[in-house]
């Protein structure tokens, strides 16, 4: 692991956890979108993450081996939408209501994106304090160096 992966894994990390937050922003933007561009609901949307591959190698196999090949972290898989069934409220006054008077509203629970988003932003903070405490290190080499 040579020196600056540290600061390249905590970077990684970063990227990731801001995409997070952006992709749950925009579901809890989007909870009251009865009708998209395609005409239905809005679908709640997730971020998929994967650990990267350094040189083939998977990061466990990396740590395993001991190797000086570089680490490069965590990487977005995609963002995929949630396949559950978008939920049904009756509101016969609401002009997106069909014959029977239900209208059919995003699945998305402002819940549980909220506790998403604090789960998002704490895994961002544990990642900048990586990259200070990185930081830390090399400035405390390079004063045993002098």
């Amino acid at each position: 692991m040579g020196l600056f992966d540290a600061i390249d894994v905590a970077g990684s990390g970063l990227a990731a956890e801001r995409l997070r937050m952006d992709v749950t922003a925009g579901n809890l933007a989007n909870a009251q979108t009865t009708q998209g561009a395609d005409g239905q609901p809005y679908r709640r949307r997730q971020v998929v993450l994967q650990e990267a591959q350094a040189g083939g190698q998977s990061f466990g196999s990396i740590l395993a081996s001991a190797s000086a090949s570089p680490v490069n972290g965590v990487q977005v898989a995609g963002i995929v939408e949630d396949p559950a069934a978008p939920r049904r409220v009756y509101d016969p006054g609401h002009p997106d209501a069909d014959a029977q008077g239900y209208v059919s509203l995003p699945n998305v629970n402002p819940v549980t994106e909220m506790v998403d988003l604090i789960g998002a932003s704490r895994t961002y903070e544990a990642n900048v304090t990586a990259m200070q405490a990185a930081k830390q290190l090399f400035s405390k080499t390079l004063e045993l160096l002098r």
